[in-house]
C-alpha cells in the first residue's frame, strides 16, 4: 500500500484527508507542522507528499525544496493561498500540481491518481541500457538519469517525461494540448493552466546553459527539441 504524507496544520482537515486517502486505497501519514514533516519524510519511503503552505513556523515552500533536494518524490500543494503568484512559486519549489481550497475531495483524489500514475509510468524506450547524448548532456532513458557535463541532475518526474517526450521527437513541435494531454490527463482534466508553463521553465533552465539550449518555444503553438542547435 501506497504511504502518503499529509502535511496539514488544521487537525480535522488533516483527519479528512487521512480518511478519504485510506478510502481510495492509501496509507496515510499525518503531520501537523514542518518539524514533523521531516521527520516522517526521514523515517520513510512516501509515494507523494500531500503539502499545505502556510505555517506558523515557516511555509511548505521551503520544505518543498528541502524534500526536492533529497528525492524525486511527488509533491502535491493542497493551499487556500490561490493567487497566480503562489502557484507559480509552488511549482518552482518542485511541485508536481497544486490545489487551492475549498476543493472538491473527488477531483483532488483523480488528482492524486494522475500524479502517481505519471510517476509510475516511467518511459520504456532505451530498455537495453540505451544512452542518449546531445551536446553536454546524458540521458539515461532506463536508469531515470541526467547529466550535465557529468554532473547528475535532479528532475521531477514530470521533468523527465517532458524531456523524454521532446528528445524522443526532435525537431517536431509539439504542441501544448499534445504535451497536456499525454503528460496532464487534460481530457479529464486534471490540469492546472499554469503547469505546463512553469514546468517548461524550469525544465529549460537547468538543462541549457551558454553554449545549447535545447529546447525551443515556439510561441503560440508549443515547444520543439532542436538538440545541440542555437535557439
Amino acid at each position: 500500500m501506497q504511504k502518503i504524507l499529509v502535511v496539514e496544520d488544521d487537525q480535522v482537515l488533516n483527519a479528512g484527508l487521512c480518511y478519504n486517502l485510506r478510502e481510495g486505497g492509501y496509507e496515510p501519514v499525518s503531520a501537523y507542522n514542518l518539524e514533523q514533516a521531516q521527520s516522517a519524510f526521514s523515517a520513510m519511503e512516501f509515494a507523494l507528499i500531500l503539502l499545505d503552505v502556510n505555517f506558523p513556523e515557516g511555509d511548505g515552500f521551503q520544505f518543498a525544496g528541502y524534500v526536492r533536494e533529497r528525492s524525486r518524490t511527488p509533491i502535491f500543494f493542497l493551499t487556500a493561498c490561490d493567487m497566480d503568484a503562489d502557484i507559480m512559486k509552488g511549482f518552482d519549489a518542485g511541485a508536481d500540481d497544486y490545489m487551492t481550497k475549498p476543493f472538491n475531495v473527488k477531483i483532488l483524489m483523480q488528482r492524486i491518481r494522475a500524479v502517481l500514475r505519471r510517476y509510475q509510468e516511467q518511459p520504456r524506450e532505451g530498455q537495453n541500457g540505451e544512452r542518449y547524448f546531445c551536446g553536454n548532456l546524458m540521458i539515461d532513458f532506463e536508469g531515470y538519469v541526467v547529466k550535465k557535463k557529468g554532473t547528475p541532475l535532479t528532475l521531477t518526474p514530470t521533468e523527465f517525461k517532458l524531456l523524454f517526450k521532446l528528445c524522443r521527437n526532435p525537431r517536431i513541435v509539439l504542441t501544448r494540448r499534445v504535451l497536456l494531454e499525454e503528460i496532464w490527463d487534460a481530457k479529464e482534466n486534471f490540469v492546472d493552466e499554469h503547469a505546463l508553463t512553469v514546468q517548461m521553465s524550469r525544465l529549460k533552465s537547468k538543462i541549457s546553459d551558454d553554449e545549447y539550449s535545447y529546447i525551443k518555444t515556439v510561441y503560440g503553438m508549443g515547444y520543439q527539441w532542436i538538440g545541440e542547435k542555437h535557439e
